[in-house]
């Protein structure tokens, strides 16, 4: 009988410890969201349990935590205290879960990435197909647009960005490598105008820019050199459409490398004064900073370093090093 009553007793020990450790999650998201309706919504339950969490801990720790109202709610002293020591314990065991699910599980679940909408070529595509067989478990849900994403609100796992800015503060940068971006036109527009054979014809030929650009900044032999640009048409941001004005023949426009690529674009761009090159940015990816990356941030990461890399290697034994050059280019300019 003693017996018995001792394994409830444990068990209704566990139980409520495993009670306030859900009430401390909750308290959080309360405080957090900055109402229990902010807080029911974000963890799926109903109000009404969202009280009775934050009730049980009140009557645990045996003093009020939340100042309540109609209208407003705010933290007590006690209710400050705890609750920077609630966070503390919390992101420790978060931590924990990540350390120990990175070495004893393989990655799994939805892996959401947001990325510039101009990568999206097969080359992206050829990365991500080899990065589902090796990790069948996780879903890849990519959107490819042209606006800054605040990972934390939108839920976002990833964001890979191209830049030769500064980047922004808070958050994880690793880079991938970097992005070569090239004067491109269609060979019909160089047939009709002419193969610019100098930084300094530029001048005379139609240009598409992006942003707020004026000019062609290139460096060569003789060091660097600034054109102004005869701009005909203006795109906010780099996108794919920057592309299809080239191919359309309505003038000189920078595209990234990685563009003529693909089989879209392969026959239909062709690149100029390829022995000055242009400022290019770097493609990094960018996280959450945390002590403990997930399974399918890290793999998905470190996989798309090894693809770069080895996309990197393949230019170089094919090339030998020689500047990147279009043969339709030549046959044009004889």
């Amino acid at each position: 009988m003693v017996a018995r009553q001792r394994k409830r007793s444990a068990a209704g020990q566990a139980i409520s410890r495993v009670d306030t450790l859900v009430s401390m999650k909750v308290f959080r998201q309360v405080v957090e969201s900055g109402s229990f309706v902010g807080a029911a919504d974000r963890l799926s339950v109903s109000t009404a349990m969202t009280s009775k969490h934050v009730m049980h801990l009140e009557k645990h720790l045996g003093t009020r935590l939340l100042n309540r109202s109609s209208r407003s709610l705010s933290l007590t002293e006690s209710g400050r205290l705890f609750f920077e020591r609630c966070k503390g314990i919390l992101e420790g065991m978060q931590g924990a879960e990540l350390a120990v699910g990175s070495v004893n599980s393989a990655p799994r679940g939805t892996l959401r990435i947001t990325a510039p909408s101009w990568t999206a070529t097969r080359s992206m595509v050829d990365v991500l197909a080899a990065y589902r067989r090796q990790y069948p478990e996780v879903v890849v849900d990519i959107s490819f647009e042209d606006r800054f994403v605040d990972l934390i609100a939108e839920g976002y796992d990833l964001a890979l960005r191209a830049t030769a800015d500064p980047l922004p503060a808070g958050l994880i940068a690793r880079p991938l490598g970097p992005m070569p971006f090239v004067i491109a036109a269609s060979a019909e527009y160089l047939r009709r105008r002419g193969i610019p054979k100098a930084p300094q014809e530029l001048a005379q030929h139609d240009s598409v820019m992006i942003g707020n650009g004026q000019s062609w900044r290139l460096t060569g032999a003789s060091g660097e050199v600034e054109v102004p640009a005869r701009v005909v048409l203006r795109f906010a941001s780099m996108t794919v459409a920057v592309a299809h004005a080239v191919c359309a023949g309505i003038g000189l426009a920078p595209l990234p490398q990685i563009i003529f690529e693909d089989p879209v674009f392969r026959d239909a761009l062709c690149p100029v004064l390829t022995q000055h090159s242009l400022r290019h940015p770097h493609l990094y990816a960018l996280y959450v900073s945390r002590k403990h990356l997930q399974p399918k941030v890290r793999t998905f990461v470190d996989h798309t370093i090894q693809c770069i890399s080895a996309s990197r290697r393949d230019e170089i034994v094919h090339s030998r090093r020689a500047p990147f050059t279009d043969p339709r280019t030549t046959q044009l300019a004889r």
